[in-house]
């Protein structure tokens, strides 16, 4: 191939899971010799740093305050010009919005657009205009990588029959750990947002922490880390309940933990979930839409699933799990091993594979 150029889309690169997943995606294209080059809508105030290699360019120094409409105009037009210019073999996109626009921007100009969907459709693709772009929009891209079957299943068949399913990388970091420690915390990581639904978290513990030595910690900034104090506050859970923020060491967080919690309502693939089962932590996660949890945790072997917002559930097997150290290791180990499919040599060959399958034809 002789131009070879990859264009990478998303609007930033503040905290959170698909970001992290295109950062070291543009990594390791550039380190596979590609010229690998990175567009964000806007720069925020705290960014992932860009890897050594990739050349980053954003749309907008800071967020503009615009319409709806007039900001969207405004980045496709941006990002039509960058595609002109830097004319790249393929656009990946992550996410909604940076999807619609890469396929717009990219209307009649020679380049493969590959878009993904990181999340549950249902939500992500929400309201008669989310069903439009899903539905009717993203099939025009050349390709689409989903992270389960299950998101795959609600686009048309025209997108489905042109997609693959590609899981999250986790970084080799996280595979360095010894496996749960017996007196380590019970832990969770993840916006604070109504998704993630720590509230859920909180309040099943809180019922079950006169029985239990260890505390929860909560790793996370958002919007509701207000409520979620007034909840703690409400339940005299100060002394056993810690709000930690971000972290960025999280493989050094989750090699002092002793069980992980991800008790979200929708996910797409989660990254917490993925890490924490690299670094050899017995798991409990809601059965969630769209489906990743369901795919690496095999009931009662590798982890545990309860029912979406089962607070009862949630409390019952936190206590049985905190009770039976022996259970928790096994479970844990057999955790590691399902995680050897996430490390980033395994899932960057799916990815370039994929990539050069749409680009050939």
């Amino acid at each position: 191939m002789e131009n070879k150029t990859l264009m990478f889309y998303i609007n930033a690169i503040h905290d959170g899971g698909a970001e992290r997943v295109m950062l070291q995606l543009a990594k390791r294209f550039a380190e596979a010799g590609w010229r690998s080059v990175l567009v964000t809508s806007f720069v925020d105030d705290w960014e992932y740093p860009v890897p050594e290699g990739v050349e980053r360019i954003s749309i907008e120094r800071r967020q503009i305050a615009q319409s709806r409409l007039k900001r969207n105009l405004s980045r496709i037009k941006a990002l039509r010009g960058l595609i002109k210019k830097y004319k790249p073999q393929a656009l990946i996109s992550f996410m909604a919005e940076p999807n619609f626009r890469s396929v717009l921007a990219s209307a009649f100009l020679p380049v493969k657009v590959i878009v993904s969907v990181r999340n549950d459709p249902e939500r992500e693709y929400a309201g008669r205009l989310g069903r439009l772009i899903g539905k009717l929009l993203l099939p025009m891209a050349a390709g689409c990588v989903f992270q389960t079957e299950q998101a795959r299943a609600w686009f048309p068949h025209r997108l489905q029959k042109k997609s693959g399913v590609i899981m999250n990388q986790v970084d080799g970091s996280f595979f360095a750990g010894t496996g749960a420690k017996p007196e380590g915390y019970v832990m969770t990581a993840g916006r604070l947002t109504g998704q993630k639904n720590q509230a859920m978290l909180i309040r099943a513990y809180a019922s079950i922490a006169s029985q239990v030595e260890q505390e929860l910690r909560i790793y996370g900034e958002g919007e509701l880390r207000g409520e979620l104090e007034k909840l703690i506050a409400s339940l005299n859970m100060e002394k056993r309940i810690r709000l930690m923020g971000a972290s960025e060491n999280m493989p050094e967080v989750l090699a002092g933990a002793g069980l992980f919690v991800l008790p979200s309502d929708y996910e797409g693939m989660p990254n917490a979930l993925l890490e924490a089962m690299a670094a050899g932590l017995c798991c409990i996660s809601t059965a969630c839409p769209c489906g990743g949890p369901e795919s690496v945790i095999d009931q009662g072997v590798n982890g545990c699933l309860i029912p979406v917002g089962d607070e009862a559930a949630l409390a019952g097997a936190m206590l049985e799990l905190l009770r039976d150290e022996k259970k928790r290791r096994k479970m844990g180990d057999s955790a590691r091993r399902r995680a050897g499919s996430f490390r980033p040599e395994a899932v960057f060959e799916q990815w370039r594979q994929y990539v050069e399958s749409v680009i050939g034809d």
